[in-house]
């Protein structure tokens, strides 16, 4: 009996012990499973609710100032109209009516009025609108169209009067009649930092004041996709806000708002191969469309400050040559004329632009900005980087011809007649030399040069140097003309492997006035 009873104490006092740490531990929070989250803590929830919340106070706020548009554009009564003929069955004309119906069957048929949809949001009480160029014009991105209708989020509709457009930027201003509109607030694109919350709200695929969030996926993006929207103006600006909130046709023109309720910018394109969203929006910063809204608003028309050049983005070879630590800068290739600001004040074909007016410039959308924050008059301080030295300029700006007067009369390439080949093995390229007749038909004046007939496929100048195109200078080691094959061979043998030359070139384009670039290439 002893030891029965003493193993049952011992068992009951074993059991106990447990049972008390059982609930110590669990006072104590221990027994949690460490494998799976029961429900989030009160601050998650808190965190995500605020943030849901600054959304729908966002949305709420800014979408009666959203407008849907809707324009019309008559056909055009120029071009030829398809005839349609309609298949009678014999016996079946009334009796009488034969001419009538013979007449029918030649008929024309009606051209149609073509409609088109975008968005647009109103900033300022009295019904001013930004909206995108491209949504109120033609195909030509210039004609405006014949009808704009605006839509309110209240369903009340207005015939828009179309201010002023801009093909450069693609922003255009619309008014619709009236004092007391709700609108946005226009905000600092230029403080917004990439990885930033925005929301997106317009008229997708015909879903009127549609909201959509992402983040700012990048900024200043240009790219071949975008210049399309300038309609090959030579004046076009290509720094856009770079955004994954989802943008469709029927976005264009509606704004890209940030977490604070400002507009930082105009949706206006997207980047896919079937036409829908597939992550990759754009919208023109909203400090460039205020600016050409100002112009529009106050003088009828933008005025484009311009330096006078044609500039590029700077490679790996460029920023060696002119011995940069940073892959960063703007090429200068060419001037837009003989008198131009910055050749005047300067400026010399290879500089590298490294910043203006104190702000550090790393590309050509950079660049753009800065002078078009400006108006024609205003000057602009350039720092250039010279093949190692650096410089700084002072450039007035001068306001850009109207495109009519840019235009050149359209002509074909001049014809290069065969002349005698020379090999250049250090540069991978054949060129020959530019007779006068050729000169003569690619408007160069009495300039020289060489002409580039083939290139080596994986050598120097492969792929910064292209057949047809025209090497009519040396920039660096040396500075001289370029007029005979023998002389861009005497600079390459005074030139050790691995040294760089830096070649102005001219590009023949199809409106016969070539296009001036520099190229640097590593010799081989």
């Amino acid at each position: 009996m002893v030891p029965s009873f003493s193993r049952a104490r011992w068992t009951l006092a074993v059991v106990i012990a447990f049972l008390g740490g059982l609930m110590i531990a669990s006072g104590m929070n221990w027994t949690r499973p460490t494998f799976a989250q029961g429900r989030p803590s009160a601050m998650d929830v808190q965190t995500v609710a605020e943030a849901s919340n600054a959304f729908v106070s966002i949305s709420e706020s800014v979408t009666p100032a959203v407008v849907s548009i809707t324009v019309n554009i008559r056909p055009d009564t120029t071009r030829p109209r398809g005839r349609t003929q309609m298949q009678i069955p014999p016996g079946m004309v009334p009796e009488g009516m034969e001419e009538l119906f013979e007449q029918l069957q030649q008929g024309q048929q009606a051209p149609r009025v073509q409609t088109g949809m975008g968005s647009g949001v109103i900033v300022s009480k009295d019904g001013y609108i930004l909206t995108n160029n491209h949504v109120v014009t033609r195909s030509d991105m210039r004609t405006v169209a014949d009808r704009v209708t605006v839509r309110l989020l209240n369903g009340r509709q207005y015939t828009a009067r179309v201010v002023g457009t801009d093909p450069t930027t693609d922003v255009a201003v619309l008014k619709i009649e009236g004092d007391d509109f709700q609108f946005a607030v226009l905000g600092d694109d230029t403080r917004s930092r990439v990885g930033e919350w925005v929301l997106a709200i317009g008229n997708p695929l015909g879903f009127d004041h549609t909201v959509t969030a992402g983040i700012i996926s990048a900024k200043g993006r240009g790219g071949q996709v975008l210049q399309n929207l300038a309609a090959n103006n030579q004046y076009g600006i290509f720094d856009f806000i770079q955004t994954d909130a989802a943008i469709n046709r029927g976005n264009s023109g509606g704004p890209l708002i940030n977490s604070r309720g400002e507009v930082i910018g105009i949706n206006t394109a997207i980047a896919s191969p079937n036409g829908f969203n597939a992550g990759y929006g754009f919208a023109i910063p909203i400090t460039l469309a205020r600016k050409v809204m100002t112009d529009i608003i106050e003088h009828g028309r933008v005025r484009i400050a311009v330096l006078g050049i044609q500039i590029d983005e700077v490679d790996a070879q460029d920023a060696a040559a002119a011995r940069l630590a940073d892959v960063r800068g703007v090429i200068v290739g060419g001037f837009s004329g003989e008198n131009t600001p910055a050749r005047q004040a300067g400026v010399r074909e290879g500089d590298v632009i490294v910043a203006a007016d104190g702000q550090q410039v790393d590309r050509v959308a950079g660049l753009q900005r800065i002078v078009r924050s400006h108006t024609p008059g205003e000057t602009v301080e350039l720092q250039v980087v010279r093949f190692g030295t650096r410089h700084t300029f002072r450039v007035r700006l001068t306001e850009a011809p109207s495109q009519q007067a840019a235009a050149t009369p359209a002509r074909g390439p001049a014809r290069i007649a065969p002349g005698v080949v020379t090999n250049s093995n250090r540069l991978g390229v054949s060129v020959t030399d530019v007779t006068p007749e050729v000169a003569q038909g690619l408007r160069i004046g009495n300039q020289r040069g060489v002409i580039v007939t083939d290139v080596v496929g994986l050598g120097p100048a492969y792929e910064r140097l292209y057949a047809q195109e025209i090497i009519v200078a040396v920039l660096s080691p040396v500075d001289r003309e370029i007029r005979a094959a023998t002389e861009l061979q005497q600079v390459l043998s005074g030139m050790k492997a691995g040294d760089y030359i830096s070649l102005r070139v001219l590009r023949p384009q199809p409106n016969g006035t070539p296009q001036s670039r520099v190229v640097n290439i590593r010799v081989d």
